[in-house]
């Protein structure tokens, strides 16, 4: 397959960098991901502005790909990609963004710059997957890059159809062996989320806090990585409230 990587970290992350050992023997493997970090940037695009974007020596000289770092958001690095780089001759047949450097669980799903990259290629009608991994896993990104690797075919659904993933690896393994596990969005949200400073007369706060989960059942993603299970949450991009909808058509 061709397949476009991105993510949320920035260029050199540890987590792309596994992705591209992982996959470019058996794929052909391009990279186009923000130059800086840019976590919790969601869907967020580059407006009426200039995008510079230059070559990543390294990743191409290293593993014999197309790499491109960009400078705007992760959505701006997988569309510019798509829509501007991508070839009629040469289209591609999956995105890949991450490894996140953390999990993207629950709501967190809606701010995560992860699946904002992810989301661009399901925009462009090409099947995605935003890929995670908790802080503290036993897990490296390496050994959860390989085990995504073996097992992407078996991942992809027999009909073909386009498909957002959103996959999360857990803190360790279920008897040591990568169990799939697919389950809804849970809810999480964060106790003393900001914290106040006040330096030179200004005023400051910074968004911290601890994870607070509000719905965290057996069928949820928060469950699933809990149990040492590799969570998987497909995801649309249709917000729409049909229950809401149907209701007023009603009346």
């Amino acid at each position: 397959m061709r397949i476009l990587l991105s993510n949320d970290d920035g260029i050199k992350a540890p987590g792309i960098e596994a992705l591209v050992r992982a996959l470019h023997k058996e794929h052909e493997v391009m990279v186009s991901a923000p130059m800086q970090q840019q976590s919790g940037m969601s869907n967020a695009l580059t407006i009426g502005k200039p995008i510079e974007v230059a070559r990543d020596a390294e990743l191409e000289e290293k593993y014999g790909i197309e790499a491109w770092a960009v400078g705007g958001t992760p959505a701006d690095s997988a569309k510019l990609y798509i829509e501007a780089f991508m070839t009629k001759e040469k289209p591609v047949d999956l995105v890949i963004s991450g490894i996140n450097h953390g999990a993207n669980l629950a709501t967190d799903i809606i701010y995560s710059g992860t699946v904002g990259a992810a989301m661009e290629g399901y925009f462009h009608d090409i099947s995605s997957f935003a890929l995670s991994l908790d802080v503290e896993s036993e897990l490296s990104y390496d050994e959860a890059a390989e085990i995504f690797a073996r097992d992407l075919q078996s991942l992809l659904p027999e009909d073909g159809k386009t498909f957002l993933y959103n996959m999360n690896f857990p803190l360790f393994l279920k008897d040591g062996v990568p169990q799939y596990v697919f389950g809804r969005q849970g809810k999480r949200d964060y106790l003393n989320a900001f914290m106040k400073e006040e330096r030179d007369g200004k005023v400051f706060y910074t968004m911290a806090g601890e994870i607070y989960d509000r719905d965290k059942g057996n069928a949820t993603d928060i469950y699933a990585t809990e149990q040492g299970y590799i969570s998987i949450t497909p995801l649309v991009a249709d917000l729409t409230d049909y229950v809401e909808l149907d209701q007023r058509l009603e009346k």
